[in-house]
């Protein structure tokens, strides 16, 4: 099993799929077999660009082709569950884009059925695997400029205002929070933790869908400010204070990105030379998990996708929206 080549199928084939199997063409002992979309004229296209062997018009005949061993799911959030369930009950490994689905009560229940089918089931939530975020986290870890003191984290763009858009339609959970508020607040839990308590305030668009959400989370002796918003550009930076040092996440901070550090008024800059997009860093990590038999990531486990959408759930209900 060491080597084994590992068989992908792609289920939802937008902008992130895409990214996806551009990044998987990059890794070793593993291949794009199958993609599904609910249009056949699209899978054959997709198909096509990214040297998948077959192109499905139905998600159901995907998870029934026995050659598949994994599937990425990157299908609008509230097709989450349903999909991921579909893959689970028919024995394929799933790598579900973030976030995990549109409430805590679903990502438990996605959770649980993975744990009856016996089936690896990871969020893919790829910023947790990059190698300068992890750069971050291990200067928090083992306190090389003392303890977190304070956090600001942004992520904001301005796209053209169109209801039948993903981005803004409210009934696939559309709107700033889970599309991108998702990365300053995982910012926050993955480096603080649980914060003690959460302010939040929201403006919203005519459909009801969240334009924008600003949040606070207090910690006993930290803080955390965050932001998302599709009303602006934003730096789209995270400025992690030490007690004696600034370090600071450049554009964009979620993705493959440069780490500055700030310490007596000195500045450095770390590159760390990336020549992916980044997805593959997820990938591998999940292509080795299913390798050696594993059920759940060790990095990106099923307790933190539960306080992560358990967070996203809590912001939801300070700032009044419902799905």
């Amino acid at each position: 099993m060491e080597n084994k080549t590992i068989k992908w199928g792609i289920i939802g084939l937008g902008k992130i799929a895409n990214k996806f199997a551009t990044d998987l063409a990059t890794i070793e002992n593993a291949t794009l077999v199958a993609v599904a979309s609910r249009s056949k004229e699209n899978a054959i296209e997709f198909a096509a660009k990214h040297n998948a062997t077959k192109a499905y018009g139905s998600y159901t005949d995907l998870v029934n082709d026995t050659a598949v061993d994994a599937i990425y799911i990157a299908t609008p959030h509230s097709f989450h569950k349903e999909h991921t369930l579909l893959c689970l009950q028919h024995k394929k490994a799933v790598l579900c884009e973030k976030p995990f689905a549109m409430n805590l009560q679903e990502v438990e229940e996605m959770i649980a059925v993975a744990k009856e089918n016996n089936v690896l089931l990871m969020e893919a939530l790829w910023t947790f695997f990059l190698p300068h975020f992890n750069y971050v986290l291990e200067l928090v870890k083992n306190e090389k400029f003392g303890k977190l003191k304070n956090l600001e984290a942004d992520f904001g763009f301005f796209p053209v205002y169109d209801e039948t858009s993903r981005v803004f339609k409210k009934e696939v959970g559309g709107g700033s929070l889970l599309d991108i508020g998702i990365y300053p607040i995982f910012a926050a839990l993955s480096t603080l933790g649980k914060p003690n308590s959460i302010n939040a305030n929201a403006a919203f668009f005519k459909n009801g869908a969240d334009a924008e959400c600003t949040m606070v989370f207090n910690y006993n002796d930290a803080k955390a400010t965050l932001k998302s918003t599709l009303l602006e550009n934003t730096p789209t930076q995270a400025i992690f204070t030490f007690e004696t040092a600034v370090v600071k996440v450049n554009t964009k901070f979620h993705e493959p990105s440069t780490v500055t550090i700030i310490k007596n008024n000195t500045e450095e800059t770390i590159d760390f030379s990336y020549k992916t997009i980044g997805y593959n860093y997820e990938t591998e990590h999940f292509n080795q998990l299913l390798r050696e038999g594993k059920k759940e990531s060790t990095i990106m486990t099923f307790d933190f996708s539960k306080t992560l959408i358990k967070t996203l759930d809590e912001v939801r209900v300070l700032i009044g929206l419902k799905y």
